[in-house]
């Protein structure tokens, strides 16, 4: 059977995570760092996704990306393939450069934009590398030199401190913020309030189950169709659950409807909201998805 595509979010921002493969020391070039850069520098122009902050370090590599028109899954399957296949031919050597499945976090945007730019950017100074935050490899100094910047959307974080650049250099020194892990409680309480909020200002504030269905699986490293397939693996069954506990916060959509698409009867979707004290386990996933 032909594999599904992803299905894509206009707008959805992502923190992507490329290692090599084994841990191979992949970037400790510096020639194959800027080779990298000029990869993806090539498909941000042909593709227009916005690239807010990155850093390569000699084994892996971090970037935030805003995606556009073109899918997420498709300009990394562009950027890893061409680079691949440079780097194969330049070292006489064939097989993966990359670990097969780079990481993809989806991230929200207006809480957490900034504090994504700043570990990425701090990444050379948890290394312990003598630069610091002036590393050579990483975005940060594009938003200190417009000079220098021609790869990185800058404009966007910076007006965010109003354009001083003595405030975003302050931030980007500040201890690391820790990302709050949200109980299942507190999600649903969030939820909800968050409804009535935006219910008052004629904002809609839900998402259909395909939406919900995809970005389950974007946080859970899945594809779509792996939903509804014939399978009992837990990696499955862990992710329908998810789906179908945000699924029921939307009213509109019902459990026939979770059935169908997971290609099960109601009563095990019935069971699976049946067990509430099990979304404990979820709650790393739940703080990454960010759904509502």
């Amino acid at each position: 059977m032909a594999r599904k595509p992803r299905i894509h979010f206009e707008g959805a921002l992502y923190h992507v995570i490329v290692r090599g493969n084994n841990r191979e020391f992949i970037f400790k070039d510096d020639n194959w760092k800027q080779k990298y850069l000029e990869t993806i520098k090539r498909y941000k122009y042909k593709y227009g996704f916005k690239l807010y902050a990155y850093v390569l370090m000699d084994n892996h590599a971090h970037m935030l990306i805003e995606v556009n028109n073109a899918p997420l899954s498709k300009i990394m399957q562009c950027i890893q393939q061409v680079f691949t296949q440079t780097y194969n031919r330049k070292a006489n050597r064939t097989g993966h450069v990359f670990e097969q499945r780079y990481k993809a976090i989806l991230c929200e945007k207006d809480q957490y934009l900034l504090m994504l730019i700043r570990y990425i950017h701090q990444n050379p100074l948890r290394a312990g590398i003598n630069n610091g935050l002036n590393y050579n490899w990483s975005s940060y100094i594009e938003y200190l030199d417009e000079t220098k910047n021609d790869l990185c959307d800058v404009e966007f974080p910076l007006s965010l401190f109003k354009n001083r650049l003595d405030r975003f250099v302050e931030f980007m020194n500040e201890e690391e913020t820790e990302i709050k892990k949200v109980s299942i409680r507190e999600f649903s309480e969030n939820i909800d309030e968050y409804k009535e909020i935006n219910k008052d200002n004629g904002e809609s504030t839900t998402y259909d189950l395909e939406t919900i269905v995809a970005r389950v699986c974007a946080v859970l490293n899945l594809e779509v169709d792996q939903i509804s397939s014939k399978t009992r693996k837990r990696e499955i069954a862990n992710a329908r659950q998810l789906i179908a506990f945000i699924a029921s916060k939307n009213p509109e959509i019902k459990q026939k409807e979770i059935a169908e698409r997971f290609n099960i009867n109601q009563n095990s979707v019935s069971m699976m909201l049946s067990k509430e004290n099990t979304w404990a386990k979820y709650e790393k996933e739940i703080a990454e998805l960010m759904i509502y």
